[in-house]
């Protein structure tokens, strides 16, 4: 009987963390967002300042991932949708989700990479599966 309550406090716990976790990534996000545009306006009033002067910590890239993200982006729009989806597809999700720009087309090519490893990842390991689709594309699903 006390183990009924053991886990459902657990849970809660894991669910309250996670929660934490994701604002924190957000607020990470926005703040990366700020010291680019302070790193700006910064080279617009003095355009040949040496930033490594000024800043010596390396800041994470706007695009740089947290661990599992990417995971749980593919999956949640995998489990979201009745139809399969492209790694292009499910590209974009992840850009959106994070709040990149998807006009970009390097960083979609970069992404849709990346979106496609998790996604054999997660094929080898019996989670999701594809299937040709139009154009020689795979067409992704979760395994239910």
């Amino acid at each position: 009987m006390a183990e009924t309550h053991v886990v459902s406090a657990l849970i809660t716990k894991r669910s309250d963390l996670a929660a934490e976790i994701e604002h924190l990534q957000t607020q990470l996000r926005q703040k990366v967002l700020e010291l680019d545009h302070v790193e700006a306006t910064l080279r617009i009033f003095s355009p040949d300042i040496d930033m490594p002067d000024v800043m010596p910590r390396r800041v994470p890239t706007v695009h740089h991932a947290f661990r599992g993200e990417v995971t749980r982006i593919v999956l949640d729009a995998l489990r979201a949708t009745e139809r399969p989806l492209t790694s292009v597809q499910l590209a974009e999700a992840v850009m959106r989700e994070r709040g990149l720009d998807t006009t970009d087309k390097q960083l979609r090519r970069t992404m849709s990479r990346r979106v496609g490893a998790c996604l054999r990842h997660w094929r080898n390991r019996g989670a999701v599966k594809s299937e040709r689709g139009p154009g020689e594309q795979n067409m992704w699903t979760v395994v239910d």
